[in-house]
């Protein structure tokens, strides 16, 4: 019975981490599902994006509010779980702040006097996006496309974390008043607790026995909220902490709006246009593999792996839909709800391959049962979506796909488009007039 409470702990570090694995897992099967698309060249501008833009957050300082609110959470955060290295040590072996036989007495000080003051950071930051995402009436967050679930969501992971930095403060307050009173040896320095939560527990003089139980209480509600919320990720668009390091990885470095030609519709129009090529001729040996099975993206499967991840590591923040000419005139595209959309059929098809081991056709699609054409064709390709994104995801990229599918697969392109087409094949040029009369105002003149 002396080790029971180790045994359980290790139970629960094993079972946390290995049902996140198998979370990650399950997504990892899910993104290749898409068709395979190479974005593996200029590494060193790709790393460089990266690190400024996933690990520096530089494109969150659009918004100087947010951004800062935003880099107390994400700093605070990250860095207060580094303690997880000392709370897996003392779980597994029975030690009491192991890491202070590391740092040394001075530096141990320093180490937690600064994760408290970056837990007060992150109060701060998920009270204020509770209030201004509940209360204060950002339209971008209070928009239909987020009600239920993705709403009750966003909650969630702020009251999440701010219980976890209550836990913290709560088990360093304890643990510094059984120091005073020479239960534990002096270790640590806790500015905040000291401030805060100390005097509310000698207000009640409880006895030291209490405080033991407060602190280990405390201890262990924070250890389980991290696996929870490590577990939890998978249901949460909070999944981004994760997938903003590969999505900017990956992200598309040419100039925004370069559409991605088609080989095979190319050399066919070259050989339209070249008058010594022979149109009967047979095509080289190989060329039939270019031709694709398919033009555009009428499902999941049709979108590449990139596409597919960017799905998953849309944190619905609504800044590529806030400034969306579309949406802001009243239209229905909202390039959010496109990668919310994509991501819930991602999700439907994950759950069919793990009912049936395989993909059953549902006999449904992503386009039309989930992303309608009015939406598409909503779109006018400004990239102001694209730019926007704090993490580089490319909607518009899901959008041209689509369009491309209706257009070469079912010519069901608008009637205005089909006309401009019509135009440039028989007149060179968009509009309803003879060539040989392009130059007639000038004459007029």
């Amino acid at each position: 019975m002396q080790y029971i409470d180790n045994i359980i702990f290790l139970i629960l570090l094993v079972a946390g981490f290995g049902l996140f694995a198998k979370s990650l897992q399950k997504i990892y099967r899910n993104i290749r599902l898409g068709h395979e698309i190479n974005r593996n060249d200029r590494k060193g501008e790709r790393w460089e994006t990266m690190a400024r833009v996933a690990m520096g957050q530089s494109k969150m300082t659009a918004r100087p509010v947010a951004g800062v609110l935003h880099l107390f959470v994400y700093v605070g955060f990250v860095i207060i779980n580094i303690e997880l290295i000392e709370i897996v040590v003392d779980g597994i072996f029975g030690t009491h702040r192991f890491l202070s036989s590391i740092l040394g007495h001075t530096f141990y000080n320093f180490f937690t006097a600064t994760l408290e003051v970056l837990a007060l950071l992150v109060v701060i930051g998920v009270v204020i996006f509770f209030i201004r995402r509940n209360f204060y009436g950002v339209k971008r967050l209070t928009m239909k496309e987020l009600f239920g679930w993705p709403k009750n969501d966003a909650n969630w992971i702020l009251i999440i974390e701010f219980a976890l930095m209550m836990a913290f403060f709560m088990m360093n307050a304890s643990d510094f008043i059984l120091q005073a009173r020479g239960v534990f040896p002096e270790h640590g320095s806790f500015p905040i607790s000291e401030m805060t939560f100390v005097p509310f527990l000698e207000i009640f003089n409880f006895d030291s026995g209490f405080l033991m139980f407060t602190e280990k209480g405390a201890w262990w509600f924070h250890f389980v909220g991290i696996l929870f919320f490590m577990n939890y990720l998978y249901y949460s668009k909070h999944l981004h902490i994760i997938l903003a390091f590969p999505s900017t990885w990956y992200a598309n470095l040419d100039k925004k709006g370069k559409f991605n030609n088609l080989d095979s519709v190319t050399k066919e129009i070259k050989l339209m246009m070249d008058p010594n090529a022979d149109p009967y001729a047979a095509p080289a040996e190989g060329a039939e593999a270019d031709v694709p099975s398919k033009f555009g993206a009428e499902d999941i499967f049709d979108l590449n792996q990139v596409q597919l991840l960017n799905a998953y590591s849309c944190t619905e923040c609504g800044r590529c839909t806030s400034v969306c000419p579309a949406n802001i005139t009243g239209k229905k595209l909202s390039p959010r709800l496109i990668l919310m959309k994509t991501r819930d059929r991602l999700e439907e098809v994950g759950r069919n391959i793990d009912k049936n081991g395989k993909f059953v056709d549902d006999g449904k699609k992503l386009l039309n049962d989930y992303i309608t054409k009015e939406e598409l064709w909503a779109c006018t390709t400004c990239n102001a979506c694209t730019d926007a994104c704090p993490v580089l995801l490319d909607p518009l990229s899901i959008i041209f796909e689509m369009r491309r599918f209706l257009v070469m697969e079912q010519s069901a392109a608008p009637q205005e488009l089909n006309l401009m087409m019509t135009n440039v094949e028989n007149n060179a040029a968009p509009w309803q007039y003879n060539q040989a009369d392009r130059l007639n105002w000038a004459s007029e003149n």
